[in-house]
Order: structure tokens, then C-alpha cells, then sequence
């Protein structure tokens, strides 16, 4: 089953009165919030989520800017926006990915079976939009974590030694030229760069599976090689995720990412453009 569905299929399905539950999840690395632009307009039938309160766990030392969420916390978060275990889910943002990856990635982490990401997001949806918030009726997903395989810093130091582990930042933060977030720039030594901007085309849509899957080859993310992936805390590393499951290749996901592996001095870093 794909991981992404079109406007068009979505509209489809609509029209159709198969209507999935549709989760609103606009955000941006620094802001501005995206509860207000929900507010502004969202698709018929959609609940805002806030990624920086449901669908990450509280921040702190040590742990990176989004941890993930307690089973119990985000549990009752998608209950609250109505998600149920028998009901297909579609997550959408403004067009990044990010963010509903973000959403894609902990559903599917914590065990629900149908979980698409609208490609292309709020940007490529050009059917109707309300401002009318929707009170959903109480869902009934009870999730179990671990359906999907994470890393912890140790692990992923490991696997950048003997498997692949991707780094979904901007190529100029992997090389340690610019750091705008966290305090110190670089990548995880043996790590390469892949940064989430290449996994779409100038539409804002992930690009055709083909050219996918001849990108993360090209980085020795093949079918059956041990992969991991991280970010600057796991937001945009969803989304890289969710390119390598078009493009068939599983994959972990280290949810602490760099600015938990910054936050103790002793761990190394490499800069420069080789994996080092």
C-alpha cells in the first residue's frame, strides 16, 4: 500500500463519501504557529494536530527539541481528533511534508494500518476549504509502539559505521557551515547527506518512484540494507522516511537526531562534505 495519496484521489474519495480522518498538521521550523492559518481555512471534515504538543513529547536535556511522545499522551491525542483503528487516516500540512510525515510516521510507529500523507499537501489541494472546525466523535486507536524500528544515539553511531544513515538536513548544516538551531554544526561521523529537499519536484510532490529509488541507491539505500535516518530532531527525517518507503527501502528512524546527539560534548562530530 502506498504511503501517499493524491488531491485528486483524496477528492475522489470524498466525493465518494469515503471519507478518511483528516488530520491538519501545518507547522514550520520557527514558527508561525499553524493553528491560525487552520483557522483560516482547511479541508472539509479536518482536525488540527499540534506537532510541538501531540505529536512530540516534552523537551529536555538530553533528549533532543522532539522527543516522541508518550504511548499514553499521543494516544489521546488522535482519540481526540477522532482517529479510530478501523478508519483510514490522511494527514496533511501546508505543502513541506514535514510536519504530516511527522504524523504518517508516529501513526504507523504506534501500530495503525492505513496511514497516508496528502502529496503535495495544502498546496496541491484545490478543492473546497471551510472554517468551520469539526467536533469529532471520539476515536478508539490504542497504540503499540514499536511497529516501526527506532535508533537510539548508540545504534545510530553503529550503523553510519556498518550500514547507511542518512542525514536529512540542508547539505550546508551537514557540512557544519551553518547551524541555525543547534549549537554546534556537523553530522554524525560515517553519516551522508540526503537532504529532504530532494525527495520532491518544483510541484512540492514526492518525485516519481523510479527516480527515488535510483537517489537512495545511489547512497547505498537499497532494499535489504540496514538504513537509518536522522534530522535535527526528527520532524524532517518523517519525511525522508516516508520517500524510502515509495521507493521501497525500510528504514529507522533515530528520533533524538542532532540536536540530541549535540547535546553531550563527548559524542563526536564530523564537518566537511565527506562522511568522515
Amino acid at each position: 500500500m502506498t504511503a501517499i495519496i493524491s488531491a485528486s484521489g483524496l477528492a475522489g474519495d470524498l466525493a465518494a463519501g469515503r471519507a478518511p480522518v483528516l488530520l491538519d498538521v501545518r507547522w514550520q521550523l520557527g514558527g508561525p504557529p499553524g493553528y491560525p492559518a487552520y483557522q483560516a481555512g482547511h479541508l472539509p471534515g479536518a482536525v488540527y494536530v499540534d506537532l510541538d504538543t501531540d505529536l512530540a513529547g516534552p523537551a529536555g536535556e538530553g533528549k533532543g527539541r522532539h522527543p516522541l511522545p508518550g504511548a499514553a499522551e499521543f494516544g489521546a491525542a488522535m482519540r481526540r481528533a477522532g482517529v479510530r483503528a478501523d478508519r483510514p487516516v490522511v494527514t496533511y500540512d501546508g505543502g513541506q511534508g514535514w510536519a504530516a510525515a511527522r504524523a504518517w510516521w508516529l501513526l504507523r510507529w504506534a501500530g495503525h494500518p492505513d496511514v497516508r500523507v496528502l502529496d503535495g499537501g495544502l498546496a496541491a489541494w484545490d478543492g473546497p476549504l471551510t472554517t468551520d472546525e469539526p467536533a469529532p466523535e471520539p476515536g478508539d486507536f490504542q497504540p503499540s509502539p514499536g511497529t516501526l524500528r527506532t535508533l537510539d544515539a548508540e545504534e545510530a553511531a553503529t550503523l553510519a559505521r556498518r550500514g547507511v544513515l542518512l542525514d536529512a538536513r540542508a547539505a550546508e548544516r551537514y557540512r557544519g557551515e551553518v547551524e541555525p538551531v543547534d549549537p554546534v554544526g556537523g553530522h554524525v561521523p560515517g553519516a551522508l547527506s540526503a537532504p529532504t529537499s530532494d525527495n520532491t519536484g518544483e510541484s512540492g510532490t514526492l518525485r516519481p518512484r523510479a527516480e527515488l529509488r535510483e537517489r537512495f541507491a545511489a547512497l547505498g539505500a537499497t532494499p535489504g540494507a540496514e538504513v537509518g535516518v536522522y534530522c535535527g530532531s526528527g520532524v524532517s527525517a518523517a519525511h525522508q522516511l516516508l520517500a524510502l518507503t515509495e521507493a521501497g527501502v525500510e528504514a529507522a528512524l533515530y528520533p533524538g537526531s542532532w540536536s540530541e546527539w549535540t547535546s553531550d560534548s563527548a559524542r563526536p562530530v564530523a564537518t566537511g562534505p565527506e562522511p568522515g
